[in-house]
């Protein structure tokens, strides 16, 4: 899987969980380096914008990423 995108200047990874052991090493392998689709960052990214992601938006928090978008 290709790696996603908006990885480089994701505010998750470069300013709230490090990325290189225990939990966000699995959120990054599983979000970022696989399908990214499934990751509520990049959902309201895409949607709404970068500067509308919630900065305690994790990863995993798909359900509230389709209220912020309106899904």
């Amino acid at each position: 899987m290709a790696e996603c995108e908006l990885l480089a200047k994701c505010l998750f990874f470069n300013d709230k969980m490090p990325e290189t052991k225990g939990i966000g090493r699995m959120y990054k392998d599983m979000f970022c380096l696989g399908n990214n689709s499934n990751c509520a960052r990049f959902l309201v990214a895409k949607e709404l914008g970068r500067e509308k992601v919630p900065a305690d938006l994790y990863p995993n928090m798909s359900d509230r990423a389709n209220q912020l978008t309106g899904r």
